[in-house]
């Protein structure tokens, strides 16, 4: 007798799948067409782009964001560990600062730090400095000092998560071979907590990046100042502001690519069959298989 006719093979059509493609090809041909038909000088874009103003404006705009990221790191760092610190006036401390510099707002710091001069017309620190207020605190100095701190506020809560993250067996393990705390912190605890660091990190670097832009508000020439500044002698708003956002999108692009990278290699160390803390601690299977 003949066996029963194979079942027909019926290819599994995904409507909503073509549905949604079609609705966001619609879109965006629809956003290419008012994008063409609006009132904005397409080829001048170009020339504004590289400006003489606007490169000072980029030049600002990175060396900013790299000092006050550098500076938020160390300082989070630092209070991390006064966080988890046994001293209870340091815990407190810490507390007391991320929320502070975590509650008010960027550009609220900044303007206090850039009117300082108003209720500190002197700044006096015996053997140290004796120096008007206005001649230490410039403009790039206020928005340095109001990034910095408020970004060392989260650093500190990303740092203490990653810390958090790194079993205490680890600690423990260094401890029994004679680690000092230091070193514990730099050779075990540090590297695997890099791994949940460094995502939360590099995102913040990218939104300190787009953060200077508050700077602006005080004078500083960076991106958007330097767009308005062009903008002032020839009244092309939009045609700056692009040529601005065209800077934008290539120094976070460069930043997003660093962040890869960065997690990339920090993530294959992980995996690898010794990790950058297994190798600062050899001796740790021997000192878990005890504890079993």
């Amino acid at each position: 007798m003949a066996g029963p006719e194979p079942l027909p093979i019926v290819r599994l059509r995904h409507w909503g799948r073509w549905v949604a493609a079609a609705i966001i090809l619609a879109l965006l041909v629809l956003l290419g067409i008012a994008l063409g038909n609006a009132q904005i000088a397409w080829n001048q874009v170009p020339d504004f782009v590289f400006y003489k103003v606007m490169a000072t404006g980029l030049l600002n705009t990175v060396v900013l964001a790299v000092l006050s990221q550098a500076v938020a790191i160390v300082l989070g760092i630092v209070i991390a560990l006064l966080r988890r610190s046994a001293n209870p006036v340091a815990r407190w401390f810490a507390a007391g600062y991320i929320w502070i510099f975590r509650g008010l707002p960027v550009l609220l710091q900044i303007l206090l730090w850039y009117n300082l001069a108003l209720v500190f017309p002197v700044i006096d620190i015996p053997f140290l400095v004796h120096e008007q207020t206005n001649v230490l605190i410039s403009a790039f100095t206020a928005a340095f000092l109001g990034l910095a701190l408020n970004e060392s506020a989260y650093m500190a809560e990303i740092v203490r998560a990653g810390l958090n993250s790194v079993d205490s067996g680890q600690t423990e393990a260094a401890k029994s071979i004679g680690m000092t705390p230091a070193a514990t912190l730099r050779r075990v605890v540090l590297p695997q907590a890099m791994r949940v660091i460094i995502p939360p990190t590099g995102n913040d670097f990218i939104n300190m990046l787009k953060g200077t832009s508050m700077a602006s508000v005080i004078g500083v020439t960076e991106l958007i100042h330097a767009a308005n500044n062009i903008s002032s002698n020839n009244l092309l708003v939009m045609e700056t502001l692009l040529a601005a956002a065209v800077w934008y999108m290539v120094v976070v692009t460069v930043a997003g690519v660093g962040q890869h990278y960065l997690e990339r290699s920090f993530g294959q160390a992980d995996r690898g069959p010794l990790s950058r803390a297994g190798k600062a601690l050899r001796g740790v299977p021997l000192v878990r298989s005890a504890r079993v």
